[in-house]
Parts: structure tokens; sequence; C-alpha cells
């Protein structure tokens, strides 16, 4: 069957949309997914979300890694969905809307373009050696490091990934260089098994390990850029917990067209 999608992108995090509220596709085929996602033989992302009807919130996420797998959190997907919605007249100015990991609100801005959600809150910090390990929707690794454009974050974050601890459920491997108004980080993602070009879980788990580290108190505003482009996470720590969290970025719509699926 034909079936109308939509690709978005945030700060280079690219996805396929579509409106599911009344499709007829009832069984999700994974490999199709798989293939829809691939660069050279299908639409090409980072994942395939569906917008999904649900009675107590304003629409339901249902998110696909690259790899054809459900996914957990996708925090530039979540940016991404929510001004799909808007383009499609279910929102506004804000929403509430359910994902994979619980309810998420999100400001839009007029345009549609900017998109602001709220992430889930967090207490739980642990350590991996150098490395910070926690858990913003999905499950990150965060750790430094110096002269990170020239780093090898591919194979490094594949050691990393499938390493005897994170093997069997994988986690996310964050890199991230503080240049002092800004951080600066590249994130190798499980279910792509490659560099993305951005990660919102991920640039959240960095912000909040990097204020941990710093044992910053408060308001707290991180600007950081990826490879592609700028995007900021915003939250509160009072020393126990992390509420308020914000992940606040581009949303754009790239393309739209028909597939078979």
């Amino acid at each position: 069957m034909d079936v109308h999608f939509y690709k978005y992108q945030g700060a280079g995090n690219d996805f396929i949309l579509i409106d599911h509220r009344s499709s007829p596709i009832k069984d999700i085929d994974y490999e199709r997914v798989k293939q829809l996602c691939d660069r050279r033989f299908g639409i090409g992302a980072d994942g395939l979300m569906f917008l999904t009807a649900h009675p107590e919130y304003d629409f339901e996420m249902l998110y696909f890694n690259a790899d054809g797998r459900p996914g957990s959190m996708c925090g530039n997907g979540g940016r991404c969905i929510v001004a799909f919605a808007k383009h499609l007249g279910i929102i506004d100015k804000e929403t509430d809307f359910l994902a994979v990991d619980g309810p998420h609100y999100a400001r839009i801005s007029e345009k549609g373009n900017w998109i602001e959600l709220q992430m889930i809150d967090l207490d739980t910090i642990t350590r991996d050696g150098e490395a910070y390990v926690l858990n913003t929707g999905s499950p990150h690794y965060v750790i430094q490091q110096q002269d990170l454009i020239h780093f090898d974050v591919y194979n490094q974050g594949k050691a990393i990934r499938n390493n005897t601890t994170y093997q069997e459920n994988g986690i996310n491997v964050n890199f991230v260089e503080d240049q002092g108004d800004h951080l600066f980080v590249r994130t190798f993602e499980r279910g792509v098994e490659d560099e993305t070009y951005a990660c919102g879980t991920g640039v959240t788990a960095v912000a909040i390990s990097i204020a941990k580290h710093k044992n910053q108190i408060g308001h707290i505003q991180t600007p950081v850029k990826v490879l592609g482009g700028d995007l900021k996470i915003t939250f509160d720590y009072d020393g126990k917990q992390f509420t308020n969290v914000f992940l606040c970025g581009p949303a754009e719509r790239v393309f739209e067209g028909e597939i078979t699926f």
C-alpha cells in the first residue's frame, strides 16, 4: 500500500515521519523500516516515527531505530514529531504527548521550527572510570575528550558500546569537549550503530553530566554545538535531582513523498 511520509531533521538528526492516526498499516514490518532508513536503498534516516492517536494526549510517538527495531526515547525525534504535529494542525503553541518513556510537554515557536521539549527528571548518575553513565530517556555514556573534532568517534564509540559491560543492551556513547562558552559534543548512537550529526537525549545527558562534574547548582543553561548545528539544554539542579529539563533546538521539514509500506 502507498503511504504518505514526511522527512524532518533536527540539528542534522533526521527522521521519517508518518501520520498513523487513520493509516491502514496494522503490523509494523521491522525489515521494511530498516530498508526505508537505509541511505542507499531507502529514504535515508536515523529513525522512523509514527504519530498515532491517543485518548488522553494530543498524540503518541512510536519510534523505531534505523536498524528497524523499536527504540527508546529520541530527543530530537521528539522535537521533530512536535513540529510535525503542528504542521498537521493537531497542536499550536504547546502540547502534551506520550512517548516510550512517558508523557512529554513541549513549547513550539510561531513558525513551528523551534521546539523546546521537556525531558524526564533525573536523580541517578553513576560512574564508569572517568565516564558518567545516566539515562535521559535512553542510556548514555559521557566522557570528556580533548581535540574532539579530530577524534575517531566511530571506532572508539563502537568499542565502548560493544564492550562486555554494555554489549547486551547497548549504550549511546557521547564525547564532549568543554569550549568555555559552549560544549562540543559528538555521539555514537546504538540502533544507528554509527556517529550521528546530533543526539537529543545525548546532549541532555552531557549537559547534566558536566553540571554534576562542576558541582553547579541552580538554574543552568548550556549551549551545545554538534556536527548538525546548535542546541540548548536548560534545567534546575538542587544538588540531588535534575528537574525542568528542556532540550531546545530547530526542527525542520525537509521534503515529503509517497512510499510503499
